[in-house]
């Protein structure tokens, strides 16, 4: 038997997504080697069916939607979209699952590749099973760093495990519109890909155990709740899925609790994602599963895996592997702020825990994550809601309205939006804002960073809004806050 490959390196990161790349980016940076190890394609979930594909099948629906609300424009606009060429587009975006850009930049960048299963066999030491049938064995000097990324949680639906069904990635790598599709799933992913398929051309039915969008105000997320009903889809909300079926002719049959029987030729169960971290060997160094079987990875501001007090910090998890935020741009940040704190702690730059709000720590984890929802109309949202920001223990009001100014009313006929900002009264700055509405998006990043910065209400208020924009909510917000 070949002998394995022995390699030593100051950084072995488990997993080449986009959150792994930027913490071996960082840390090459930083004057350390690194490798990353990856058993598919180096880029991860996001570039190859997750973020990238769902929104290249998001966007042309979006735009044709946009043109029909615009006299003038919905005039000259046929009615339906052209499946071949949105799948041709999203082969595009998805480098047609070649990752073979992603490697490019990986070497350019400095940093070793190793294609391969990894699991930890001790402190800093990583084993890999080569996808070429070779066997390594790494060493780090100063970091282990966890970027696995997550996976599709499995509903405990009767019949459901013996059948094939869509997840998101077959959702988001389909080559043809099913004539039916059942979602199961109210939350981002289901929401935005049942609105995806129904203007391609299916008949879609969603069904969800709660509220559609749950985490979200219920005001925004009625009004998403509404594009979707526009677009044809059937909606079962507070519903369960008792069983579900395959039938002989190949499509499947579910049975919902409020009695209802629905047929589908496609199901996709979107039903949220957990860390992936099985299979890492981190049973055999001491962490034990809790009581549900998962593997709970407490990390600190730097992304440091909180091991035994007084242990020498080897051990990191970033990402969705690291269960807080499963976002891609969260996990990137903070990816960019573990980097920086392993190579500063090599240098020994740091110790401890980083102070907040340096580079080296993830301090918007708890203050101003932003998150969209790309639907028709779109959900943003960034920080705190009411009910967290009072559950936290912050005295806290909000102030909320509909988006009617006069950016909305050129942007589409009979524009439907609705505003929150959430505010701490005792030190009059926000901690949260939420917006829905079409193309509401590109009002997040001025609430994050209002959120980030603590910017003092009464300074905000001198934050004009160009004229006529839909940016000028901020002002009727403030106006009707009291200022």
């Amino acid at each position: 038997m070949p002998q394995p490959v022995k390699q030593e390196y100051d950084v072995i990161v488990i997993g080449a997504g986009a959150v792994g790349e930027n913490v071996a980016d960082r840390v090459v940076q930083g004057g350390l080697s690194a490798v990353l190890v990856e058993a598919e394609l180096v880029g991860g979930e996001c570039s190859y069916w997750a973020c990238m594909p769902s929104k290249a099948l998001l966007r042309p629906g979006t735009a044709l939607h946009g043109a029909q609300t615009s006299p003038g424009a919905k005039e000259a606009v046929t009615r339906t979209l052209d499946a071949a060429a949105v799948f041709k587009r999203r082969d595009y975006f998805t480098s047609n699952w070649q990752d073979d850009s992603q490697v490019a930049w990986v070497k350019d960048s400095g940093i070793g590749l190793i294609r391969g299963h990894a699991w930890l066999t001790a402190a800093k030491s990583v084993e890999v099973a080569g996808l070429d049938g070779t066997s390594h064995q790494l060493l780090a000097r100063h970091a282990v760093v966890l970027a696995t990324g997550s996976l599709p949680n499995v509903p405990p639906v009767p019949g459901l495990e013996h059948l094939q069904v869509w997840g998101t990635r077959e959702a988001t790598s389909a080559q043809e519109v099913p004539e039916r599709l059942a979602v199961l799933g109210g939350g981002v992913a289901g929401t935005e890909l049942a609105q995806a398929y129904a203007r391609l051309g299916s008949a879609v039915t969603l069904v969800a155990r709660s509220r559609l969008l749950r985490k979200y105000p219920e005001e925004a997320a009625a009004l998403v709740a509404a594009g979707l009903r526009a677009d044809g889809v059937e909606i079962h909300l507070n519903t369960e899925t008792k069983s579900i079926s395959g039938n002989d002719d190949g499509t499947f049959t579910l049975q919902l609790g409020d009695g209802t029987f629905i047929t589908a030729d496609k199901v996709l169960v979107a039903t949220g994602r957990h860390p992936a971290l099985d299979g890492l060997g981190l049973e055999g160094i001491g962490f034990e599963p809790d009581q549900h079987g998962q593997l709970d990875l407490s990390t600190d501001s730097s992304g440091l895996v909180q091991a035994t007090p007084g242990d020498e910090p080897w051990l990191y998890a970033v990402g969705d592997a690291a269960g807080k935020n499963l976002l891609t741009h969260q996990g990137k940040y903070e990816a960019r702020a573990t980097g920086d704190a392993i190579a500063a702690r090599a240098k020994g730059e740091l110790t401890g825990t980083p102070e907040a709000w340096s580079r080296y720590a993830q301090t918007a984890n708890q203050h101003a994550v932003p998150n969209v929802v790309f639907t028709d109309p779109e959900l943003a949202t960034v920080g705190r809601t009411l009910e967290v920001a009072r559950d936290d223990g912050y005295n806290a009001s909000s102030v909320e309205l509909p988006i009617q100014v006069a950016g909305s009313s050129l942007h589409a006929e009979n524009y439907q939006g609705w505003a929150q900002l959430v505010v701490d009264e005792d030190r009059q700055v926000l901690l949260g804002a939420t917006f829905a509405g079409p193309d509401v998006s590109e009002l997040l990043h001025a609430a994050t960073i209002a959120v980030v910065g603590e910017v003092p209400l009464n300074r905000l208020w001198h934050a004009v809004p160009s004229y006529p924009t839909i940016s000028e909510v901020w002002l009727r917000l403030l106006e009707k806050y009291g200022l």
